[in-house]
């Protein structure tokens, strides 16, 4: 077994496409049916408000990450914040089982769009080519950062380029009537609808989790954060007002998943859907490769510093622990669970981690030069969605709110389990990115 960390050569573009990949998903394709339906045509507003949250939040991270580069990412901001004591070991349990979970539904995603074209609609066949991709993109991880990030490269910009295509080709034929701010649902509905958009936002924290590959993370990760919210913000507002220029709002609702491929067909023709039909396979496949990365450098800094037992920080020849560890989580939530009942938890713990963040950014803002007046609107912001979530959304989940309530739970017992089998730790010196001082654990 080893713990030799892979060389740090990745660049500001592989590491926002990381975050670009994990937030252009499957997300883009469910969300607009949703949103559509509480906003109406105004969706592509509500696709702005909720990257402007998502930028503040960015801005709490960058700062952070700036300050204190690790491979921990998000989780060892918390640890900065509260110490290495339980609270921060239940946020890490639950990232790391959530993150699992989250995983498989893109995974499912993948297996349904796969299973539609070659298998008609099969649902066997859906979880084998779900099962596949994460197999794939294990094997992928494991071979080490540098092949992760190539791959992702490759993936966003196609994924992007066909986006690209679809956005400017149906806004140029786009019916202005459509988009009518008459038509606008209320302030109340539009600002419910920033709980269901911001979803799609929630995977730029993955890019924290890339200082550890970053030769010059305090230079290098603030870059990667703000370009990423810059192009997915971007990429939504302009496929919202592509999809709802084209598409009346109880069309794309009624469409659901397939709103994308059923705008683009006036358009570009029957190629047009085949064409959106391949980005969402895509888009799936990038964000499957996206969430299994964050476990490697996460689970060998969590080990370090005692959070996770130390068979984390190990691997198996060039596979490490805590990705098999992950990608079995994902495989088994694949086959054995219906992910529809539960399709909301990782954005509710992504919520309750990003505020946790936040706070403990309260206690570090001297340090990181950020401003206080900046991270109490983002506080504010991100409990905002949350609360508006919980209202809207779990109430009409009860699944939903069960297995978070139980993961909760779980994360609880298992780290109590663990630190009372690991006993009393004596304060360890905190693992740093190379060329940075070594910086004792709070």
């Amino acid at each position: 077994m080893s713990t030799t960390e892979p060389a740090r050569r990745m660049t500001v573009a592989q590491a926002t496409f990381i975050g670009v990949g994990s937030m252009v998903g499957a997300g883009i394709f469910a969300l607009l049916g949703a949103a559509g339906a509480v906003a109406g045509s105004a969706v592509w507003l509500s696709f702005l408000i909720a990257g402007a949250i998502a930028g503040l939040q960015g801005y709490s991270f960058a700062k952070l990450g700036a300050t204190f580069p690790s491979g921990g990412g998000l989780l060892a901001f918390i640890a900065r914040g509260f110490g290495e004591g339980h609270f921060a070991g239940i946020v890490a349990w639950l990232f790391y089982v959530t993150g699992s979970i989250v995983a498989a539904m893109v995974a499912s995603s993948f297996g349904g769009y796969a299973s539609s074209v070659v298998a008609g609609n099969d649902p066997t066949w859906a979880k084998v080519f779900a099962v596949l991709l994460v197999l794939v993109m294990t094997a992928l991880n494991a071979v080490g950062s540098n092949a992760v990030a190539r791959v992702q490269s490759v993936i966003v910009k196609i994924v992007l380029g066909i986006l690209t295509v679809f956005a400017i080709a149906t806004i140029a034929n786009w019916d202005p009537a459509l988009l009518d701010p008459a038509g606008y649902p209320g302030v109340r509905e539009i600002i419910a609808s920033v709980a269901l958009t911001f979803f799609a936002f929630l995977g730029f924290g993955v890019i924290t989790f890339t200082a550890k590959d970053l030769p010059q993370p305090k230079r290098q990760l603030p870059r990667a954060v703000y370009l990423a919210l810059a192009i997915a913000t971007t990429v939504y507002v302009a496929v919202a007002l592509g999809v709802f220029g084209t598409l009346t709002a109880d069309q794309v609702v009624a469409y659901g998943t397939t709103a994308l491929a059923e705008a683009a067909r006036p358009v570009l023709g029957d190629w047009g859907y085949v064409l959106m039909v391949i980005t969402a396979l895509f888009s799936t496949a990038g964000a499957v490769n996206a969430s299994l990365y964050p476990s490697v450098g996460m689970t060998r800094h969590l080990a370090s510093v005692g959070q996770f037992p130390p068979v984390f920080g190990r691997s198996i020849r060039r596979a490490p622990i805590g990705l098999l560890g992950i990608a079995a989580l994902t495989i088994i939530f694949v086959t054995l669970f219906d992910l529809n009942k539960i399709a909301s938890i990782g954005s509710a713990v992504a919520l309750l981690v990003f505020s946790s963040v936040t706070i403990a950014h309260f206690r570090l803002y001297k340090k990181t030069g950020a401003s206080l007046i900046v991270l109490i609107i983002a506080l504010v912001a991100t409990l905002g969605t949350f609360v508006v979530f919980v209202t809207t959304t779990l109430v009409n989940e009860p699944a939903t709110a069960i297995a978070l309530v139980a993961i909760i739970v779980l994360a609880v017992v298992v780290d109590f389990i663990w630190k009372r089998i690991r006993g009393p730790r004596e304060p360890q010196v905190e693992p740093t990115v190379p060329g940075e001082p070594a910086t004792p654990a709070t």
